[in-house]
């Protein structure tokens, strides 16, 4: 459970460093280097994180939090 969190810690921060790679780009104005390519990386960083956190879901691997809204079963129980 704990390799899981690191790897998606990790790859929030690539994708947290690509996207900053691009903007200093974009602000340098340079022509040289493609800024798609770091924009792709991120996209592709949310891509596996987001597969990632279904598959752990799915599997059991982590656990999402319970609902912060109350049930029928207890809401019908308090109002009495």
């Amino acid at each position: 459970m704990l390799i899981v969190k690191i790897v998606i810690a990790g790859l929030l921060i690539f994708m947290v460093f690509s996207l900053f790679k691009a903007m200093m780009i974009m602000i340098k104005n340079e022509q040289s280097e493609n800024m798609s390519k770091y924009i792709g990386r991120r996209v592709l960083a949310s891509a596996l994180i987001i597969g990632l956190i279904l598959l752990a879901v799915a599997t059991g691997i982590i656990e999402p939090n319970p609902s912060p809204y109350p049930t029928q079963a207890t809401t019908s129980s308090s109002v009495n």
